[in-house]
């Protein structure tokens, strides 16, 4: 059955996978703070704006992120700490105003990233992606009318690590990772941490 989805983040390398995927088989509606549909999870107003106007869906996913590698003791670890709050903080305030325009049975499929081996610079991503993940398992069994929660723990993506300068064979490719994606929204997954 052909279904009305919202890829948020669907101009970066993850979403963009995630929408070719989608587009095969539903409609699909790309989203981001550069594309033609406009919203940035930092700015709760263009949220409200998107989905003011962009009428019902069946699922949406959010690929949107932000993040920094930030040793803890670093001069500058306040305001990375709080730039990569706005991660956690954004995809909730996305998820619950977008409950309303979800249709019964829905599902929202959000992304964290938290990696299996401690790396430097990796604690405060690391908490807010294990925020996410907690947040999800929770919140899943409050969700009305049958929509489901689920997220996407991607780790490191192949193609962003190219983009890094850094060594790509510990990534695992977008195309894979969209997969995962697929797989939360036309599955009976709830409060799941889905791992490529």
């Amino acid at each position: 059955m052909k279904k009305r989805i919202l890829v948020i983040g669907g101009t970066g390398i993850i979403g963009s996978a995630v929408a070719e995927v989608l587009e095969v088989k539903h409609e699909v509606i790309r989203a981001s703070r550069k594309g033609t549909v406009h919203v940035d999870l930092d700015d709760a107003n263009t949220i409200h704006k998107l989905f003011g106007s962009i009428g019902k869906l069946d699922a949406i996913v959010c690929t949107a992120q932000s993040g920094k590698l930030t040793p803890w003791h670093s001069d500058h670890w306040e305001a990375d700490f709080s730039f990569g709050l706005k991660k956690l903080i954004g995809q909730i305030m996305m998820l619950r105003r977008a409950i309303t325009n979800l249709n019964d049975d829905g599902s929202v499929t959000l992304t964290s990233g938290a990696f299996k081996t401690p790396s430097p610079g990796s604690s405060v991503g690391h908490l807010v992606n294990v925020g996410l993940e907690g947040f999800v398992r929770h919140a899943a069994i409050e969700m009305p009318r049958g929509i489901r929660l689920n997220i996407v723990s991607p780790g490191w993506v192949r193609e962003s690590l190219i983009r890094l300068g850094m060594d790509p064979t510990k990534g695992t490719l977008a195309s894979e990772v969209a997969r995962s994606y697929v797989e939360a929204i036309e599955g009976s997954a709830n409060g799941q941490i889905l791992i490529p």
